[in-house]
């Protein structure tokens, strides 16, 4: 990255670095003060009280408080909420080359010894909980995903693939852009989302291996970076879990649960999913591990349709082990309190399927919805049941995505053995 010291501004891309303006400089509210004191990532417009000029996307800003003390400094968004994502608060700091790339071999060692040869599929950096506020980059084998949340790294995307290419030494790097920056990336950049930013650009479909388990994942058009890394620690669980069991995965996206299942000795295992396209992605899945022969003897069976709507319809169809991992049923904070009664009464749906001693697995991705306010609704849907569960397990986010910050805690994931005959294996 650029040499960048706080007195100095970064030149536009294009722009004659020579003449630089006077660094962009924000005073802000007690409460912001307090908030970034904490190590809160998040600077929003509101909480700015002053600001010597206008600031262009990517610059760096340093934000003051009211006795003009150094708060932080970040990235400038003049397009986005939050105005600033913060790179480094505290005592002042030069952010210089040799500080960009500590900060890139920070987050990379953070992973060291998590994953081996059997699993090339992971997240490298995690947004704001790995210091790189607004950007994840995720390994598909000799892939790299660089997915972009802010607009604020389009004009330093030349140094940060730069960067990238140096330490990790990628055969391919994919950008991958959310939807509310695409327009300027366009202007920008010149680039769509899924453009290839360096190496082969003939295949969007890659293949990679996790825990010795082939997947494949749509690079260029698939959800997020074309996989849900988040929950391999859950497929692992419920891989565990699977022995002698029928199976159903609902809301099953590609199948990353099921073949975990059929892996780990289900007798069967039906998909169920209201997009055809991710039902091809599952069998292709299950293709791919052809010559595992635990994978091949477990019947699977994919089902389209609306995955609320077949729970309730089809309740005279029982299973040993249902998976419930909707998409987020809250989307923002005014949606809450009604995904909290959703996630309710699709825990009791997938309970009406359970035969005794069957497990129910129930995952949400919601932030607005909080760990206690999710294992709760699923706790009551099990006592309104009528059965007797024992809880087995509550999990949140994986190694490879820490969440340092309210706002990043998304994932959670518990575990209710309905009691019968049969004992669970992972006791």
């Amino acid at each position: 990255m650029r040499d960048v010291k706080h007195e100095k501004v970064p030149g536009r891309a294009g722009s004659d670095t020579s003449r630089r303006a006077p660094r962009l400089r924000l005073r802000v509210t007690p409460d912001a003060a307090r908030q970034l004191r904490s190590g809160h990532p998040w600077l929003f417009a509101d909480s700015i009280r002053e600001q010597n000029r206008e600031g262009a996307p990517g610059e760096l800003a340093v934000v003051y408080d009211r006795n003009d003390r150094f708060l932080a400094i970040g990235l400038f968004d003049p397009d986005s909420p939050i105005r600033l994502r913060v790179l480094h608060a505290g005592k002042p700091m030069i952010l210089d080359k040799a500080w960009w790339r500590e900060r890139f071999r920070s987050a990379i060692t953070r992973r060291s010894g998590l994953f081996d040869e059997q699993t090339t599929g992971h997240r490298w950096i995690n947004g704001e909980s790995d210091g790189w506020p607004g950007l994840v980059l995720d390994r598909y084998d000799t892939t790299l995903v660089l997915k972009l949340y802010t607009g604020a790294w389009l004009p330093r995307i030349g140094e940060t693939v730069d960067l990238i290419r140096e330490e990790l030494k990628p055969g391919q790097i994919v950008l991958r852009l959310s939807r509310n920056i695409q327009e300027a990336a366009r202007g920008i950049l010149g680039k769509e989302d899924g453009a290839f930013l360096f190496g082969d650009k003939r295949d969007a479909v890659v293949t990679f291996l996790e825990t010795g388990l082939r997947f494949e994942a749509d690079v260029v058009h698939g959800q997020k970076t074309g996989f849900f890394f988040d929950q391999r620690e859950n497929r692992r669980m419920v891989g565990s879990l699977a022995r002698g069991r029928d199976a159903l995965n609902a809301f099953s996206f590609t199948g990353g649960f099921s073949v975990y299942a059929a892996h780990g000795g289900a007798k069967s295992v039906v998909d169920l999913d209201i997009s055809a396209h991710a039902l091809s992605g599952a069998r292709r899945n299950f293709d791919l591990n052809n010559s595992n022969s635990t994978v091949v003897a477990c019947r699977h069976e994919t089902i389209q349709g609306d995955a609320f709507e077949w729970l309730d319809e089809n309740r005279s169809k029982k299973f040993d082990l249902v998976i419930l991992d909707p998409p987020s049923l809250a989307r923002r904070e005014t949606e809450r309190s009604g995904a909290i009664q959703a996630y309710g009464k699709l825990a009791q749906s997938g309970i009406a399927h359970l035969r005794p001693g069957g497990v129910l697995v129930a995952a949400s991705c919601s932030a607005h919805v909080s760990a206690e306010e999710f294992f709760g609704a699923i706790r009551l849907a099990a006592k309104k049941s009528g059965a007797q569960f024992t809880e087995l397990k509550t999990t949140g986010h994986a190694p490879d995505h820490p969440a340092t910050f309210p706002e990043a805690q998304y994932l959670k994931c518990i575990y209710l053995e309905m009691a019968g005959q049969t004992v669970s294996p992972c006791r």
